[in-house]
């Protein structure tokens, strides 16, 4: 069977779920490939028609092991989204020409920190910080913006 030529790139969409407690506790999980680099959940549609709420619940359960539909679980989808250029380093998982991602931005908010399940193919550490070391900590600057909205977030405590 031929492999399916729409499978073989990335798509560029995807989305970044932000873990949080309503304490304001944030999970980061360090890349495998790139020591150093720590980042909330982060993954891209499986096909364009896919939605991000979808994709979301996917990537958050093949990430951590978290399913957002737990008890206690609440995804909300913050209505942002990030236009970034992708880092030429992974350029080469989209098709020839692509070199933007839109990224559509999601939280999850969780009863407490805790440890979870890592994919050890795509992550290597996780570690729960209070929302402005997180902010400090991330790589990508969207990821840090999206962090440092937390508090601005209705509904959710003010630390």
């Amino acid at each position: 069977m031929a492999a399916d030529p729409a499978r073989a790139y990335k798509v560029p969409q995807s989305v970044l779920v932000v873990i949080h407690t309503p304490a304001l506790e944030v999970l980061l999980i360090e890349r495998a490939d790139a020591p150093g680099f720590w980042q909330s959940v982060t993954g891209a549609k499986d096909t364009p028609d896919e939605p991000f709420e979808r994709t979301a619940a996917r990537e958050v359960r093949e990430e951590t092991g978290l399913d957002v539909e737990a008890d206690g679980h609440a995804l909300r989808d913050w209505g942002l989204e990030n236009v970034y250029e992708i880092y030429p380093q992974w350029r080469h998982r989209y098709a020839p020409g692509i070199t933007h991602n839109t990224e559509h931005v999601f939280g999850l908010c969780v009863p407490r920190a805790r440890p979870v399940r890592l994919s050890p193919r795509e992550h290597r550490d996780q570690v729960w910080l209070p929302w402005r070391d997180a902010v400090e900590r991330c790589f990508s600057p969207s990821n840090a913006e999206a962090i440092a909205w937390l508090p601005r977030l209705g509904g959710i405590p003010r630390q």
